[in-house]
């Protein structure tokens, strides 16, 4: 993953960051919908404040303590079954 100031807690909702060539960032994908301050965090952290290109492989929206009873099967189900998946 692209070493961007993103604070942990939310770095480890991301599935991935997708970079033009240029290695600006034009997509980052999290695992399920980020909150509106995740999103914000992550653009004030791109120095792009006006970046909209958010996408998340599940539609569902969690909380944080049901993301962190998941994470981890979550996780290992995409790296072991799923790691050619293109979103």
């Amino acid at each position: 993953m692209l070493n961007i100031d993103i604070p942990p807690k939310i770095k480890d909702k991301l599935f991935e960051i997708k970079l033009h060539s240029d290695k600006s960032v034009f997509k980052v994908i999290s695992y399920f919908p980020l909150s509106e301050i995740e999103r914000q965090t992550i653009a004030f952290s791109l120095n792009q404040t006006d970046f909209t290109g958010f996408s998340s492989i599940f539609s569902d929206n969690i909380d944080d303590d049901e993301w962190n009873k998941t994470k981890v099967q979550i996780k290992k189900r995409f790296q072991n079954e799923l790691f050619d998946i293109d979103i």
